[in-house]
């Protein structure tokens, strides 16, 4: 499994790619493991899924078997550092997360407890934790859609809404790791009241769930399949109140872009997650109403394009991430 050739994310020059970096990805379904070479090739890509029904050490056994895995690649001596990259929400700087999609961690030290296991197989090398909309947004710009702009907001439209910056071809986490979290800006004052507690957010607009359950709501009838794919088919068939939910989450997320651009002058915006599959029928509508809100001459071209990396991004994210918050 490869992928393009590229520069190290960041401003760091070749001799801190040397090695390899063990990539780990920590989702809701699945937890992945792969050893990503400086170019950004993957080798000895791995995957279980995430235990249901599980404590918290029932659910990092299946971390622990991902690094075994890798542990026993010929290529494991090369290991120098590693990336995690985790489901939120994160503490960067606890090393802890709290994934709202695994239940069993609730300030789980995801990131000492990898360390140790990668220390017990041989590998005591630094590791970094990364929310997954950070992780994303690493990989982008080191080998997506991003490449080449100092500025970038990078973001995941799927069953929620999230993202991460790049600010003067640097990866900014934040203190905690949650810099850029896009989903909870507030872009309607008098909105309904989002998961997080806050009121209007992006996600609660235009998340994959708010999408078919606003859609639901005026009237749509799935053909099959509730979900935000379902009404994007829908929508790319005519129908009217499918159209209008995509246009209401366009607008979201066209007023935030916005917002975003104006207050750090990031000059593209880089989409990607399952809602991101539906193409033109979410790009269209964004594309649109941006218009209406980046006005200002150092925002007014924006660019919003697609993310490249897909499925790659999790692995190819959490490694970009070590690449650039470790010391050299």
């Amino acid at each position: 499994m490869t992928t393009p050739t590229s520069a190290v994310p960041g401003s760091r020059g070749p001799a801190a790619t040397a090695g390899l970096t063990a990539a780990i990805d920590i989702g809701g379904t699945k937890v992945a493991g792969a050893l990503v070479h400086p170019d950004g090739t993957m080798t000895a890509t791995t995957r279980r899924p995430t235990p249901r029904d599980a404590d918290a050490d029932g659910v990092f056994a299946a971390v622990a078997d991902v690094v075994a895995e890798l542990a026993r690649s010929p290529l494991w001596p090369s290991v120098v550092r590693c990336g995690v990259g985790s489901a939120g929400p994160v503490d960067t700087s606890r090393g802890t997360v709290s994934p709202v999609n695994i239940g069993a961690w609730r300030d789980f030290p995801v990131q000492e407890r990898i360390a140790a296991e990668l220390a017990r197989h041989g590998a005591a090398v630094p590791t970094v934790l990364a929310g997954d909309g950070v992780a994303m947004t690493a990989a982008e710009h080191w080998l997506g859609a991003a490449r080449g702009h100092a500025n970038a907001l990078c973001m995941v439209v799927s069953t929620g809404v999230g993202g991460g910056l790049i600010l003067n071809n640097q990866l900014h986490p934040g203190p905690t790791g949650n810099a850029g979290h896009i989903g909870h800006i507030s872009v309607a004052f008098d909105g309904e009241r989002c998961v997080c507690g806050g009121i209007g957010c992006v996600e609660s607009l235009a998340s994959g769930t708010a999408i078919a359950r606003w859609a639901l709501a005026q009237g749509w009838t799935p053909a099959g399949d509730p979900t935000a794919a379902g009404v994007a088919a829908a929508a790319a068939a005519g129908d009217p109140a499918a159209l209008a939910a995509f246009d209401r989450a366009g607008r979201a997320l066209a007023a935030a872009i916005a917002a975003t651009a104006t207050l750090v002058e990031t000059d593209i915006a880089v989409i990607g997650g399952g809602v991101a599959a539906s193409g033109d029928t979410l790009f269209g509508p964004i594309r649109a109403h941006l218009a209406s809100y980046a006005t200002l001459s150092f925002v007014r071209d924006v660019q919003v394009v697609p993310a490249l990396l897909g499925t790659h991004a999790g692995l190819i994210g959490a490694a970009a991430a070590a690449l650039s918050l470790l010391p050299g």
